[in-house]
């Protein structure tokens, strides 16, 4: 972690490394003019302007020259395995960042929430009521069966707003999982304290996929696989690339479903930005770069107006201590017996109120209920 070698801060272009997540949160300024040269040479792939948060809602206002807070950013992980196929995002992770600008608190958004996605004018899309992952899907289409998942973002992000009473986002990144992989393999992998035991729907005890179990070849089965499965057991553990995000991945089984995969979620965001600045990446140029090339090949960003690395230097106070899981209590929604989706408890509402009003650490206080537990 950043403050356990000799109280040294990691520099920017190493902080940067961790994802666009990690990016946003873990950054710190102090580099040379060659450094962000050199940065700038390896996030060129990653900032995206324009693409993902549109123009600002009407009557919202975001600064394109001055980052200042308070701040809420979207992070929407993806995890295509067809390209044919229309983006759905598997997770939805809002970062507020208060008007202080000395910490961050993430909360997940439930990819199963049932609510209304607007109308979208670019698709011709009339909207509809349906589980939030979806927008993405609505909003991305391009006609001849082509897809925009930066258009489809755009969709999310008004959805998303419409929930939690944001406006309009002053950034936004999407997280291709497969290329995340990349990242944690450049890393060594990444050290996680596991804090339930979970059991791989999807992945056998060394790696390779669970088989298919007859008749489910072709979908229709809740739980298609069959044979041995990979178990975390509880625990502190450096962990794979391919076993921390098959970990994360993990829904099926937990007492409380995609609740605790949100958890798990947010807390390997922070476990990535904490190994990104160990001193084993940190002083390892080679490895440094790896990881930036992986970076290239997963994380769009639109900084609404300001590229990621200006983003870096704006956030420059901020390390991994400073950064809050927040997790939202909420249940199933049924109609006449059938499962709907998800809807999140009515105290959710303020809580929304409190992130529109920035004042989330006084209303943690009165709701410790709130804070998510790290292990």
């Amino acid at each position: 972690m950043a403050k356990s070698f000799q109280g040294r801060r990691a520099p920017l272009w190493a902080r940067l490394c961790a994802g666009a997540g990690c990016m946003l949160m873990v950054v710190s300024g102090g580099v040379l003019v060659s450094g962000k040269a050199l940065l700038a040479r390896y996030t060129n792939g990653i900032d995206a302007p324009g693409t993902l948060i549109g123009d600002p809602a009407p009557g919202a206002t975001r600064k394109a020259a001055d980052i200042e807070g308070p701040l809420d950013i979207l992070l929407a992980g993806i995890d295509p395995r067809d390209d044919t196929q229309a983006p759905r995002s598997d997770s939805i992770i809002v970062a507020h960042i208060p008007a202080t600008m000395d910490q961050v608190f993430l909360f997940s958004i439930p990819r199963d929430l049932y609510v209304r996605i607007p109308a979208f004018s670019k698709t011709g899309f009339n909207g509809t009521t349906a589980k939030i992952n979806s927008a993405m899907s609505f909003g991305s289409a391009t006609g001849n069966g082509g897809h925009d998942v930066g258009q489809g973002f755009q969709l999310l992000a008004e959805t998303v707003g419409d929930v939690t009473g944001i406006r309009s986002f002053d950034a936004g990144a999407i997280i291709n999982f497969g290329g995340f992989k990349k990242i944690v393999e450049a890393m060594g992998g990444v050290t996680m304290t596991i804090d339930q035991t979970v059991e791989s729907e999807h992945l056998q005890p060394d790696g390779t996929a669970r088989p298919k179990r007859a008749g489910c070849q072709n979908g229709g089965c809740d739980h298609p696989y069959t044979g041995p499965r990979k178990v975390y057991e509880k625990g502190t553990y450096h962990l794979q690339a391919w076993e921390a995000l098959d970990y994360v991945r993990q829904r099926y089984g937990l007492p409380n479903g995609d609740y605790d995969r949100q958890r798990h979620q947010q807390q390997f965001i922070k476990a990535m930005a904490e190994q990104a600045m160990s001193k084993d990446v940190v002083t390892d140029p080679t490895k440094l770069l790896k990881v930036l090339d992986a970076a290239g090949d997963s994380l769009t960003f639109d900084g609404g107006g300001n590229s990621v690395i200006d983003w870096g230097l704006a956030l420059q106070s901020i390390d991994t201590d400073d950064m809050t899981l927040v997790k939202l209590p909420g249940g199933g929604l049924y109609s006449n017996g059938k499962y709907l989706g998800e809807q999140l408890d009515p105290s959710s509402e303020e809580f929304f109120k409190a992130v529109q009003e920035d004042r989330i650490g006084a209303f943690l206080l009165d709701h410790p209920e709130y804070v998510a537990r790290e292990s």
